[in-house]
C-alpha cells in the first residue's frame, strides 16, 4: 500500500513539474498570449450590442449576405471611411507570402495591391507571416469575420499616401521588424523598400481610416502608428496588450501635423502595457468611453501643443505601478499648461488621476468637429465588452 502510495506522489510531482516547464516555455508564451488575444467570456443569450458602432450591425444575423454593412458604422473622425464599399467580394484563399514582387492570386498580398476597391474576406482561418510589410492601395476593407485571421511572427501593414481603408476583426501579434528590398507597392510599381520598423500597422500620411474590432499584442516597435500628416481615423472597439509603447500618433516634434484628427473610442486597454494609450504630437485626439484596466508609467501622454479630450473613460490605476493617467514629455509647466488636454466625465479608481491643463471652453473653438458622444463611464464595462476580434461571427447567427 504504501508503495502504491508513493508512485502516485512521484506522477503528482512528476506532472507538477511538467505543466511548470510548460508554463515557462516559449509556446505556452504564445498560447497564453493567444487567450489573452480572446478575452471576452461567451454569451449564450440574445445579442447585445451597447455601443453606437456595434448597435449599426452586430445582431444582424444576416450580416454575411451584407457584409458592407458596417461601411456606414463608423463614427468620429473617421466617419467618412467606407473602405472597399461598392466593390467586389475578393477571398483570400492562400495564407502564403512568399512572393512580394509578383504576389500571387489568393494571397492577401495580392488583394491590397489591387487598383479597384475591394471587400476582401477570408476562406477559412488562417495564420500569416508576412514576410514584408503589407503595403496597401486606397479604397480596400479587410474584413475578418467569421474566421480567426492571425497575422504574426512576420511583418505588419503599411498605409503609405493612401485614403480610405477599413480593418476589421484581425489578430495582429509578435509583429517584427522585415528587412528591405524590392517589393510591390501598387499594380504598376516595384521599388526598393528599407527595413520596416516592426509596427503592426503605420498609418503614413493616409486619411479616412477605421480600424475596429481587431486584437494587438507584442510588436518589435508600436502597435498602431499614426505619423505624417495623416488625418481623419477612428480607432474602435479594440483590445490592446502585452506591450511597452502601444500608440503612437505625430512623430516628430519639429514637424508640425496640426491637421491630424483621430478618434480612440470603446477599446480595451488590459494586461502588460507600459505607455502611449496614445502618445501625442500636434493634432486633436477625441479619447472617449475606453476601458484602462493596466499601465505601469502613464495612459496618455504627450507633447508639442497637442490637443487631448478624455470624456467618459475608465482609469483603474494598477497597485503599484503610476497613478497619474497623464504625462508631458520634456516640458516645462509654462509650456504645458497651455496644451488643452481635458478631463470629462472620467472615472478613476484606485487613485488614478489626470492632469487637466489648457481651455476648460475647448468645445467652443472646436464647434463643427464630429466628435463621438461619451456615454457615462459607469457604463464602459459594457460598452467594450465585445472590445477586440474575437466576435465568433457565424453565418446565420448575429455575431
Amino acid at each position: 500500500m504504501k508503495a502504491v502510495k508513493f508512485r502516485l506522489v512521484l506522477v503528482v510531482c512528476i506532472v507538477s513539474m511538467i505543466i511548470v516547464m510548460a508554463e515557462s516555455s516559449p509556446f505556452n508564451e504564445t498560447i497564453s498570449n493567444r487567450r489573452e488575444l480572446i478575452r471576452h467570456k461567451k454569451h449564450n443569450g440574445p445579442c447585445k450590442a451597447h455601443n453606437l458602432i456595434d448597435k449599426c450591425w452586430r445582431c444582424d444575423p444576416k450580416w454575411a449576405d451584407n457584409r458592407q454593412k458596417i461601411a456606414g458604422c463608423c463614427q468620429g473622425f473617421g466617419h467618412n471611411t467606407v473602405g472597399g464599399k461598392g466593390g467586389k467580394i475578393y477571398v483570400v484563399t492562400n495564407p502564403s507570402d512568399n512572393d512580394v514582387i509578383n504576389p500571387a492570386p489568393g494571397t492577401l498580398r495580392h488583394a491590397v495591391l489591387q487598383p479597384q476597391p475591394l471587400w476582401i474576406i477570408f476562406s477559412c482561418h488562417m495564420n500569416i507571416k508576412l514576410q514584408r510589410e503589407l503595403l496597401f492601395t486606397s479604397h480596400k476593407t479587410i474584413d475578418g469575420r467569421g474566421f480567426h485571421i492571425h497575422i504574426a511572427g512576420g511583418a505588419g501593414f503599411m498605409l503609405q499616401n493612401i485614403r480610405n481603408v477599413i480593418i476589421f476583426n484581425i489578430h495582429m501579434y509578435d509583429i517584427s521588424v522585415a528587412r528591405g528590398g524590392m517589393i510591390r507597392s501598387s499594380p504598376h510599381h516595384i521599388g526598393i523598400r528599407g527595413a520596416s520598423d516592426g509596427d503592426a500597422i503605420c498609418i503614413f500620411g493616409s486619411s479616412d481610416v477605421w480600424i475596429d474590432h481587431c486584437s494587438f499584442a507584442g510588436s518589435f516597435d508600436g502597435l498602431i502608428d499614426i505619423v505624417a500628416r495623416s488625418t481623419d481615423i477612428t480607432i474602435s472597439n479594440n483590445h490592446f496588450v502585452r506591450h511597452d509603447k502601444a500608440l503612437l500618433f505625430g512623430a516628430s516634434d519639429e514637424k508640425p501635423d496640426e491637421n491630424m484628427r483621430i478618434t480612440v473610442a470603446y477599446n480595451h486597454f488590459g494586461k502588460g502595457l507600459t505607455q502611449r494609450l496614445p502618445a501625442v504630437r500636434w493634432g486633436f485626439v477625441h479619447v472617449v468611453n475606453n476601458d484602462y484596466t493596466m499601465w505601469k508609467c502613464y495612459a496618455i501622454g504627450g507633447a508639442k501643443g497637442a490637443t487631448i479630450i478624455s470624456q467618459g473613460n475608465r482609469y483603474k490605476a494598477e497597485h503599484g505601478a503610476a497613478k497619474e493617467v497623464t504625462h508631458r514629455n520634456q516640458a516645462e509647466k509654462s509650456e504645458w499648461c497651455k496644451w488643452t488636454w481635458r478631463s470629462e466625465g472620467d472615472l478613476m479608481l484606485n487613485g488614478a488621476f489626470f492632469v487637466n491643463s489648457g481651455n476648460p471652453h475647448w468645445a467652443k473653438q472646436y464647434k463643427g468637429y464630429p466628435l463621438l458622444r461619451p456615454e457615462p463611464a459607469h457604463r464602459v464595462h459594457e460598452l467594450t465588452n465585445f472590445a477586440g476580434a474575437a466576435l465568433g461571427c457565424k453565418v446565420g447567427l448575429p455575431c
